[in-house]
């Protein structure tokens, strides 16, 4: 497998259209970033990180509306890829969906949001959409 944050993402989006509640994705630090910032934008009810084993797991509760149990995660989609890497300035940072959605953003001072990249003034290189 070249690419991990893409089979991270294909999981959770898998795990949504199978209507799954707990999905484990095999853990690193990049992943473990990435979903932090799910959950404190209110894409993912709960995480859990477990060190069993030589590399660990995440586990992810997904979240769903109870009225319709329609998923938090509308789309989720890789941008950057190993074959054709998509790094953007502050001033050329994408706005998913007029703002409603989020783009991952790699940068020199960690994983950030692209709002977040904005307001700090620096660019990265763009891992995902979400909304």
């Amino acid at each position: 497998m070249t690419d991990s944050i893409a089979d991270f993402l294909t999981r959770i989006r898998n795990a949504i259209r199978a209507k799954h509640r707990i999905v484990e994705i095999p853990a690193s630090n990049l992943k473990k970033e990435i979903t932090k910032i799910l959950f404190d934008k209110g894409y993912i009810l709960n995480y859990k990180f477990e060190d069993n084993g030589p590399q660990g797991v995440i586990k992810i509760a997904l979240k769903y509306n109870p009225a319709d149990k329609s998923s938090a995660i509308k789309c989720i989609k890789r941008v950057s890829r190993p074959g054709l890497r998509n790094y953007k300035s502050c001033e050329d940072m994408p706005r998913v969906l007029n703002g409603l959605g989020i783009a991952i953003v790699s940068t020199s001072q960690g994983v950030l949001t692209d709002k977040e990249a904005r307001l700090r003034n620096i660019g990265g290189e763009v891992l995902c959409y979400v909304y």
